[in-house]
């Protein structure tokens, strides 16, 4: 199980950038973020419906899980990863592609199982 994963929330940055944004975020960067060292996944969900009458914040929910002890370890190897442009082959640059509309690490806390 991760004891750590990295939410994040975000949008293409316009409607015309929608293609761009599956191509270089949906295509490429999530899978790249996912093969930092101490990562595990990398996993986005698209809004299919909001719930009841809550204000939808985002369109896209990004979770990475991770095995790193702290967010500030966690963050380390995610800039150290992203700052190296031999890391991941074929990176590609989001630069437009998307708008970042929150983000944070979260640490484990506790889950629930049920029995199928």
């Amino acid at each position: 199980m991760a004891k750590m994963i990295l939410v994040g929330l975000v949008e293409p940055p316009t409607a015309e950038a929608d293609e761009r944004f599956r191509e270089r975020y949906l295509g490429n960067h999530i899978e790249d973020i996912a093969n930092c060292p101490g990562f595990l996944s990398g996993t986005v969900y698209e809004l299919d419906h909001p719930h009841d009458d809550f204000p939808v914040i985002s369109r896209f929910l990004t979770i990475y899980e991770l095995e790193a002890d702290t967010w500030e370890e966690a963050d380390a190897n995610l800039k150290a990863w992203i700052s190296d442009p031999d890391a991941y082959p074929g990176r590609l640059s989001g630069e437009g592609a998307l708008s970042i509309v929150g983000s944070g690490w979260y640490k484990f806390e506790r889950a629930y199982h049920t029995r199928a």
